[in-house]
């Protein structure tokens, strides 16, 4: 492994890493991302504007990004094994997932249209005012979809390969493009290494997770198939297309179309194909990414049997 550290040693931090981030979730007070979001939007403010934003916001990138993941790299040197579990703990995402959508499915359940038009606005960016079922199940089985690769699945890509400074160095560009990863005046340039960055990051790791929804769709396998095949390169993003179409398509729902931006309503490509989304659709879209999580550890945990058994 690039690590230095066997396949077993990265399989077995894995599943320490992910079962932390189960059983503890994310940190109360003084989230180390949330530390990191305050950092560039420091770094931000100082650098983006005048000539040459592009420039600019390469040297961001590389001054917020680059001193963490070496420093990360230096620790695990010296405190060994054990600290790859807890940068993973620290920079998965996938109690977070839960935690913010199942409420709204538990809301929505309950008729409290209010609170799940409050709940969902947390996770989206799109308006939720006048949202109805449909629109926030919608929104929030999306955000698990794609997030799940983002937040998890990406994660555990570079954690494999890199360990701990792996998977610091991955959620800190992906987190960097959520920020700046913008086609708007102020981050048209100044943003474009941090999108460009990410989307070189996730290319892997996203088509993995296609891959991974369309082997769980069980009898549903040739339609999400066809519909990463079909509706993917209509996306705007190359690697949310594939995550969400093979999502929604395993999910057997209907995803993508009309959303509300700003006051205006954005047509966006489908996904998927079936009924609308409703409630239900959410809890099924987390039990996806939980069982993809699980066959990416049992993936690796297998190859690492079949590498020491040889």
């Amino acid at each position: 492994m690039l690590t230095g550290l066997s396949l077993s040693t990265i399989a077995l931090l894995l599943v320490a890493g992910v079962a932390l981030d189960l059983l503890l979730g994310e940190t109360r007070r003084w989230h180390p991302l949330v530390g990191f979001g305050k950092l560039a939007g420091f770094i931000e403010r100082r650098l983006n504007h005048g000539q040459s934003r592009l420039a600019r916001g390469s040297l961001a990138w590389a001054l917020a990004v680059l001193p963490l993941s070496l420093l990360c790299l230096a620790l695990t040197d010296l405190a060994g094994a054990w600290l790859h579990a807890v940068l993973l703990y620290v920079c998965v995402g996938l109690r977070s997932l839960r935690d913010h959508t199942l409420p709204i499915h538990a809301a929505l359940c309950a008729g409290e249209l209010a609170q799940a038009r409050t709940l969902t606005a947390r996770i989206v960016s799109r308006d939720t005012a006048h949202a109805d079922e449909s629109d926030l199940a919608k929104a929030s089985a999306e955000s698990l979809l794609e997030n799940g690769n983002d937040a998890v699945f990406g994660t555990l890509f570079w954690f494999i390969l890199l360990g701990g400074p792996g998977a610091v160095l991955f959620r800190l560009a992906n987190t960097l493009d959520a920020m700046w990863g913008y086609r708007s005046e102020r981050f048209n340039l100044f943003g474009r290494c941090a999108a460009r960055i990410d989307d070189a990051l996730n290319y892997l790791p996203a088509r993995l997770t296609a891959l991974s929804y369309v082997l769980l769709a069980g009898s549903g396998r040739a339609r999400a198939w066809r519909c990463w095949r079909a509706q993917a390169p209509a996306w705007s993003s190359p690697n949310a297309g594939p995550v969400m179409a093979s999502g929604a398509g395993a999910l057997g729902v209907s995803l993508g179309g009309a959303a509300v931006y700003d006051g205006e309503v954005e047509q966006r490509p489908p996904l998927g194909l079936g009924p609308a989304a409703c409630a239900g659709d959410i809890l099924r879209a987390w039990r996806l990414v939980l069982r993809t999580t699980w066959l990416w550890a049992g993936v690796v945990c297998l190859l690492a049997a079949g590498v020491s058994y040889a």
